[in-house]
């Protein structure tokens, strides 16, 4: 619903599935309605129509099954790392001694020992997301949620936050959805990479990624690595010409 009252359709005839244990990158233009589709699959919107079913079950809402990890950190100042990764579970009732323990397991595998007892403000933008991960990660979801997390991060930090994604991946084998708007990251990380058309968002492919894990610098020069890169460009020219000649025909058509 725009601010004038109009309505937007975001999203139209969306319809796919998300294997257990697969890495998936939605990747679209900005607008598109990638966080929209990922706010539904959160329980955070509702569909105006259709369902988003996790195990066979209608998403009614936000559950445990499911955790997210949005663009900003957004870590409760107040609490060290440990504490804020202990949020979650001392909101599930776990005590603060039983989450400590899961924690400090979390913040040995995203590398973040020794700042057990820091404050937010004391870590860097790429350390605050690794503290947003752990905190997503401690409840143990089904399926982790990701939305554009490196956006705001300088393009150095990017590339070092991908190779520590696909490190903690390999590890956990977690599930994921992730959201980007960046050709090169979607085909390092993702199994299989939901190219979406401009708004009202549709799928217009399904790639799969089969470069072998684990995934490192050098995989980004590999000549598969390359034809994925010249595949999905291919694509992304197409729906940018159709959506172009869709505007142009709109125009005429105006009386």
């Amino acid at each position: 619903m725009r601010r004038t009252g109009g309505q937007v359709l975001a999203l139209k005839d969306i319809s796919f599935s998300i294997p257990a244990g697969k890495f998936v990158c939605i990747l679209g233009p900005s607008g598109c309605g990638k966080t929209t589709l990922l706010n539904i699959i959160a329980g955070l919107l509702k569909p105006s129509q259709g369902e988003i079913l996790q195990n066979g079950i209608p998403i009614a809402g936000p559950t445990k099954e499911r955790a997210m990890v949005f663009q900003s950190a957004a870590l409760l100042p107040w609490r060290t790392v440990i504490r804020n990764i202990t949020y979650g579970l001392e909101i599930q009732g776990r005590s603060v001694r039983d989450a400590k323990i899961t924690a400090q397991d979390l913040i040995n595998l995203v590398d973040l020992k020794g700042f057990e007892e820091s404050y937010p403000r004391e870590l860097s933008g790429g350390m605050q997301q690794r503290v947003n991960l752990a905190r997503a990660l401690a409840i143990n979801p089904q399926l982790l949620l990701m939305d554009e997390p490196f956006a705001s991060l300088d393009a150095q930090t990017r590339e070092f936050m991908q190779l520590e994604i696909e490190r903690i991946w390999s590890k956990t084998g977690q599930t994921t959805f992730f959201v980007t708007h960046s050709i090169d990251e979607a085909i390092f990380l993702a199994d299989e990479i939901i190219l979406m058309t401009a708004r009202p968002g549709q799928i217009k492919a399904s790639v799969p990624v089969a470069l072998p894990r684990p995934r490192s610098p050098a995989t980004k020069k590999s000549p598969d690595y390359h034809s994925l890169q010249d595949n999905l460009h291919d694509l992304i020219d197409q729906e940018f010409t159709q959506a172009i000649q869709k505007n142009i025909t709109g125009l005429e058509a105006r009386p």
